[in-house]
């Protein structure tokens, strides 16, 4: 899990809370990404800007074993258009939850060892340590509420496609080549030494 601190990846936006050290009320963090970490996390996540990004998180210990983190994300994401690359800008302000335990073990494919989604969305995530990046969990939220596929307002794909050479030529139209034309010609083609 990327939200919690490994070795192998420091988080572009690290804030660290010892989960063993919480006391009886959690802990409440105000994260606000400074220029640096806001570009460093939209060249991460392939946003063409992050003018604002901020989020309140907060970490409870419940009983079980349980650490709750609860937050609000808020920020602005510029991205390019999926169909003319123009710069898109949407506003977030979104809610999220996540239930980690500690001492779960994370389920490993067998073969390739990576890593097994749980079916059950509500199902904690494995929390191995006591060390958890409360920074990476509000990135990783932020790239969840992105829209995966921004247009801007009132493009159409029709606005973009190249048109036909025949476009307005009224009475001329190009027969339609059918993908299979090529094959079904050479399976019409007289062979040699039949």
């Amino acid at each position: 899990m990327a939200q919690v601190t490994t070795n192998d990846h420091k988080s572009e936006i690290e804030r660290l809370v010892d989960v063993d050290r919480l006391g009886p009320g959690g802990t409440a963090l105000e994260i606000s990404a400074s220029d640096s970490e806001r570009a460093a996390l939209a060249k991460r996540f392939g946003f063409l800007g992050l003018p604002a990004f901020s989020a309140r998180v907060t970490v409870d210990r419940r009983p079980g074993d349980l650490v709750v983190v609860e937050g609000r994300l808020r920020g602005t994401i510029v991205q390019a258009c999926i169909l003319t690359l123009d710069p898109v800008t949407q506003d977030l302000d979104e809610t999220f939850r996540i239930v980690f335990k500690q001492g779960l073990a994370e389920e490993k494919d067998p073969e390739s060892g990576e890593s097994l989604l749980n079916p059950q969305g509500d199902s904690p995530e494995p929390l191995p340590g006591n060390l958890l990046d409360v920074g990476e969990i509000a990135a990783e939220q932020l790239s969840l509420a992105a829209d995966p596929y921004p247009r801007r307002q009132g493009v159409k794909l029709e606005d973009v496609m190249p048109r036909s050479r025949n476009d307005g030529l009224h009475g001329r139209h190009e027969p339609r080549r059918h993908p299979f034309a090529a094959l079904a010609a050479l399976r019409d083609k007289p062979r040699r030494g039949r």
